[in-house]
């Protein structure tokens, strides 16, 4: 699959601009604030419909205007495939397929995959389990359907209980029966989410393993665990257990919408002991890992965005990541950074055909 151009109206700071992209390697270099990031976002854009930096979509539409369209045109089984995402302020966000737009935006996903590593990929250390699960989820959901399916409906019964028990609380009121109801579903639907994770991360770790050691200079031993309340007991019982302390906290206590994912080197938190080269080096493993996954389950290979990847690792790594277009056949790679020389130098060490692109 190649991404064989991409033009922007309207999108964050692009009025107008068109893109004629390498099969291969492309490479957008300038200056801090031109917008290399923002292009990556866009291409992105293309395969989630939603940006990996800023989730409030109006937020994309270039000051002073009403609307963004973001346009991609892609080479994918020898066939070209037009991909159009548009907003306008006040209305719906629409994603189109060669003309026909999307009933559901779930069913564009995993049509285009794709993997980006970013700065902002840090988050997956620091912040709080929802990033976690929203990184593992992607994953699944780029090749498996009936999970992301799953996960919609468990988020929306999710949504409802917890309604329903504020409802409760507010009238000072209880009724077991439609909580029982209530119960069976998000048992049905985290039971299926419970089996698809445990099952992903078991076929997942080993590959995120060697790919650490791979790009790593260590020897340190890393591992990623998986926490969930479903290790303990089934769903339907732990929410019936937890019913009193739901009720106190109006909120749903119990379920996959707590699962998180433990990083560790040498069986400590990586967050609190592990220096910042080993923080890199994990998350580019990760994500390299991502890619792995999801070329191995789809059979094609995902669309690579490494932004601002220096700021990551030093050039020696980069190039070692470069190469992997050699040794392993990637695919298209897009990549943004601040100095052209820099880069054209990592990227004359393959041999593929390569653009880059000044802006």
């Amino acid at each position: 699959m190649i991404l064989k151009s991409l033009s922007l109206l309207n999108y964050k700071n692009f009025d107008t601009k068109t893109f004629e992209f390498d099969a291969t390697i492309n490479c957008l270099v300038g200056n801090n604030g031109v917008g290399k990031t923002n292009v990556l976002d866009a291409i992105y854009h293309l395969s989630f419909g939603k940006s990996y930096f800023n989730p409030v979509s109006s937020q994309n539409i270039r000051h002073d205007e009403d609307f963004f369209v973001i346009n991609g045109e892609y080479d994918k089984d020898n066939k070209t495939e037009n991909i159009v995402v548009s907003l306008k302020k006040g209305q719906k966000k629409v994603i189109k397929r060669n003309t026909k737009a999307y009933d559901k935006f779930s069913d564009h996903i995993g049509f285009l995959p794709l993997v980006i590593i970013s700065p902002a990929d840090r988050d997956l250390i620091i912040e709080g389990s929802d990033t976690r699960r929203k990184f593992i989820d992607s994953v699944i959901s780029q090749n498996d359907k009936n999970y992301l399916s799953h996960l919609i409906n468990y988020n929306k019964v999710l949504a409802q209980r917890n309604s329903l028990l504020k409802y409760f609380a507010a009238n000072h009121t209880y009724n077991q029966d439609t909580i029982d109801v209530y119960n069976e579903q998000l048992n049905t639907y985290g039971t299926e989410i419970f089996e698809k994770r445990k099952a992903f991360l078991k076929f997942f770790v080993p590959i995120f393993k060697e790919r650490y050691k791979a790009i790593s200079d260590n020897n340190e031993a890393i591992d990623l665990d998986y926490k969930s309340h479903l290790f303990d007991d089934d769903l339907n019982t732990l929410l019936r257990q937890n019913i009193n302390k739901d009720k106190a906290l109006q909120y749903t206590s119990v379920g996959v919408h707590k699962d998180d994912l433990i990083f560790n080197i040498d069986d400590h938190p990586i967050k609190k002991f592990g220096s910042q080269g080993q923080q890199k080096s994990f998350l580019i493993a990760l994500k390299l890992a991502q890619f792995d996954s999801i070329k191995a389950e789809s059979g094609s290979n995902p669309i690579l965005l490494l932004d601002d990847i220096f700021d990551k690792l030093d050039e020696t790594r980069v190039a070692q990541i470069i190469k992997l277009v050699d040794d392993e056949n990637f695919g298209q790679i897009f990549i943004s950074d601040t100095h052209a020389d820099r880069t054209e130098n990592v990227v004359k060490q393959v041999h593929q055909s390569y653009k880059i692109f000044k802006l």
